[in-house]
């Protein structure tokens, strides 16, 4: 068996997604490991779950420097320190500055709550009821200096029923969000997943995995 790959993850909030990382992480056979979970937020609830889950972790407090640039250079001194192969942004809510994303091009993930090109940006299951749209779901892709732009590495999809809110059609996109983001880095980490291109469009695409039932 190869080396797992080194996956640093970055989140702001409860972490639900690193959650997933993490728990898939555990096995031998998955091709890559968990080095350590960095904050911007010393109040984060992921890093409580990190640590009980035993990986390292880290603050880098936003709110202890004078700008954007020091806090991205102190945070590209801690991964690279790290030397991770892969980075995954897990609810990170820091919007990265395009020299930071340049720096760590093609090996830095996202995963976002709607079926990219569809509703990029936030507040995508109002914005998708709203739409009358049949299908919603989560995307996880490659992070460029565009918002919610970079290549597709997977997708998952799940209805969108009668009578939903933003808060039900959240509940069931997290339950695939939490099996989607281990399959792609897993993708990723195995040399499994190939692009086309440096657009979505030119990307490869793979099949969603079976949503949950409702």
């Amino acid at each position: 068996m190869s080396r797992r790959k080194r996956v640093d993850i970055l989140i702001s909030g409860r972490g639900t997604n690193m959650a997933a990382l993490i728990k898939a992480a555990k096995d031998p056979a998955y091709p890559a490991e968990i080095k350590r979970v960095i904050s911007n937020r010393p109040d984060a609830g992921g890093l409580t779950v990190a640590t009980a889950g035993g990986i390292a972790t880290l603050v880098i407090d936003h709110n202890d420097f004078p700008d954007r640039q020091a806090h991205e250079a102190a945070l590209s001194a801690a991964l690279a320190a790290d030397m991770p192969d892969i980075i995954c942004l897990a609810g990170y809510m820091r919007i990265l500055s395009p020299a930071f994303v340049e720096s760590h091009r093609g090996r830095m993930l996202n995963i976002h709550p709607s079926l990219l090109p569809a509703f990029t940006g936030l507040e995508t299951h109002a914005r998708a009821i709203a739409a009358g749209v049949k299908l919603h779901g989560a995307s996880v892709h490659f992070v460029t200096e565009r918002l919610d732009d970079g290549p597709i590495v997977a997708q998952a999809a799940v209805p969108v029923l009668p009578g939903d809110t933003p808060q039900s059609l959240s509940g069931r996109v997290l339950k695939v969000e939490n099996r989607l983001y281990p399959h792609a880095l897993a993708l990723i980490a195995s040399g499994r997943w190939q692009s086309a291109g440096g657009h979505p469009d030119e990307a490869f695409f793979q099949p969603p995995i079976a949503p949950e039932s409702p």
